[in-house]
């Protein structure tokens, strides 16, 4: 009964993982005006952005200590391990929906494509690019991994644990964190840069960039020197941005 529960856990965090993202498409992506983060100011500039700025942190923080190994060591002493990244995917989720839904418009235009303009259309294009590549880089690793379902399901199967071992294919042929530039490019790519979209991106991007040195250290201590000659030769977040190494 115990391993159906966590499965069922894992299977919920999933799900709301999904859906947290989906509603990020919409909101920065203004596709539905409702949920978009755009729109009318409603405090004083200051005020919003110190609450943008707050609310980057709050899920940036969470990110980077949740995803630590003395943080998941700790968290292992007192719950299941095997639902460790599922907690973590859960938090996760809440604090996106809480990153949305808090943001304050800020007012301003930087940049605006016309509507139905070759452009605009190339715009969304690469707008939707930039999410396919994310969710592509999940299935390249192991989508159910890293959200947290192949963990409880094994032990449901009473099957041992493996990590995943280190691999190179596809996307990561050019470039380290496929699913990071997938996510930049996906922020940036807009018809309507206001200020409050600005922001965001900004933030969004300082928060990748944080993220993956993190997570750099931690593949090299898991890896060693195979994970130490691959970022030799290959871009951290845009590809073929690396410069050839002469022998």
């Amino acid at each position: 009964m115990k391993k159906v529960i966590m499965f069922s856990y894992s299977i919920t965090a999933y799900l709301l993982a999904f859906v947290s993202i989906v509603f990020w498409i919409l909101s920065i992506g203004n596709l539905i005006p409702e949920v978009s983060i755009d729109g009318p100011p409603k405090v004083p500039f200051g005020i919003a952005l110190l609450t943008n700025t707050g609310l980057v942190l709050l899920f940036g923080l969470q990110h980077s200590i949740m995803a630590r190994k003395p943080f998941k060591d700790f968290f292992t002493r007192y719950f299941p391990k095997p639902i460790e990244r599922s907690t973590f995917v859960l938090f996760s989720s809440l604090l996106l929906f809480v990153l949305l839904y808090g943001w304050q418009p800020m007012g301003g235009t930087i940049w605006t494509v016309p509507k139905f303009s070759i452009a605009y259309y190339s715009i969304y294009v690469l707008f939707f690019i930039g999410w396919f590549i994310l969710f592509l880089s999940t299935f390249l690793i192991s989508h159910f991994d890293m959200f947290g379902v192949r963990q409880t399901f094994l032990e449901l199967q009473k099957k041992p644990y493996e990590p995943l071992g280190f691999k190179i294919g596809s996307l990561y042929k050019y470039v380290r964190h496929p699913l990071y530039f997938g996510m930049l490019l996906a922020v940036w790519a807009t018809t309507n840069m206001t200020v409050t979209h600005l922001v965001f991106a900004v933030g969004v991007t300082i928060y990748v960039i944080f993220g993956a040195t993190l997570e750099e250290r931690d593949l090299v201590k898991e890896f060693g020197r195979q994970y130490q000659e691959y970022q030799k030769r290959k871009p951290m977040l845009i590809p073929f941005t690396k410069r050839r190494i002469k022998n």
